[in-house]
C-alpha cells in the first residue's frame, strides 16, 4: 500500500512518498523514508517488495556515486534512468528479478530542464510530466490529468500535491501515516514535508531557510 507520486513543475520536480512501511496488516515502521538520494540532482522513489526495494536502490545509488568519483562528472538524471532501467531488465531475466516499481526525479544542469521518469519491474522507462505507483495511481491520475499544466509555480505543484494526498486520505482504507514531500531542482534536494503540512510538524523544525523558502513560494 505504499505511495509514490511525482510531479513535474517549473524548474524542478516535487516528489511525495508515503510514510508507513507495511507487512500485512501490521505497521512496521511509522517515518520510512522511500527515496535514496543517487547524486546531487536526482532522486529516486520506490515501492515493492521491502527486501528488494532497499536493496535495489542502494545498490544504483552505489553506483551512481561510483560513477561520478570516477570520472569526475554526475551523470544527468536521464542516464541515471537509462542505467536503472538496464539493471531491471538484467534482473528481469535472471533467477531473481527485482520486485521494484520507482521514479527518477531531477534537473539536469547542463540543458536546465527537470525530468521526471517512471520505471516499472517489467523495466519499462517512460518519461512523464507527472506519475504514480501503486494504488495511489488509481485515484490520483484523474486530479493530475484534470489540473496539471505546463511551466506550473512551486507553489501550484505544492498545492495539486496536499490534493491528491487529500483524495488518498479519503479513498483508501488504511492510514499511510502523511508522506513526505521532496523538491528536486537547480538548488538540489530538500525535504519541503514541513512547508506542505506545517500543522504535523513542531515550530522548531521549520528552519529559518524553510521560512525564506515559502517567502519566496508566496512572492
Amino acid at each position: 500500500m505504499d505511495i509514490v507520486l511525482g510531479l513535474r513543475i517549473k524548474g524542478g520536480v516535487l516528489v511525495a512518498t508515503s510514510k508507513a512501511a507495511t507487512r500485512g496488516i501490521s505497521v512496521i515502521k511509522v517515518g520510512d523514508d522511500k527515496t535514496r538520494e543517487l547524486n546531487p540532482n536526482t532522486l529516486m522513489a520506490y515501492t515493492g517488495e521491502a527486501g528488494d526495494t532497499v536493496q535495489f536502490a542502494e545498490y544504483i545509488m552505489a553506483n551512481t556515486r561510483l560513477y561520478g568519483i570516477r570520472h569526475d562528472v554526475e551523470l544527468s538524471p536521464s542516464a541515471v534512468a537509462s542505467f536503472t532501467r538496464n539493471q531491471l531488465a538484467k534482473a528481469l531475466r535472471s533467477r531473481k528479478p527485482y520486485q521494484v516499481n520507482v521514479i527518477i526525479a531531477g534537473f539536469d544542469p547542463k540543458t536546465e530542464k527537470p525530468t521526471l521518469n517512471l520505471i516499472d519491474y517489467l523495466a519499462s522507462n517512460v518519461e512523464l510530466p507527472y506519475a504514480a505507483h501503486g494504488y495511489a495511481a488509481y485515484y490520483t491520475m484523474s486530479l493530475l490529468d484534470r489540473h496539471w499544466k505546463e511551466d506550473m509555480t512551486q507553489e501550484e505543484g505544492v498545492e495539486l500535491m496536499r490534493m491528491c494526498i487529500k483524495e488518498l486520505q479519503t479513498r483508501l482504507p488504511v492510514d499511510f501515516k502523511g508522506v513526505y514531500v521532496k523538491c528536486v531542482d537547480k538548488d538540489g534536494i530538500r525535504d519541503i514535508s514541513a512547508l506542505c503540512y506545517p500543522d504535523e510538524y513542531p515550530e522548531a523544525e521549520v528552519t529559518e531557510e524553510m521560512e525564506a523558502q515559502q517567502g519566496e513560494i508566496a512572492a
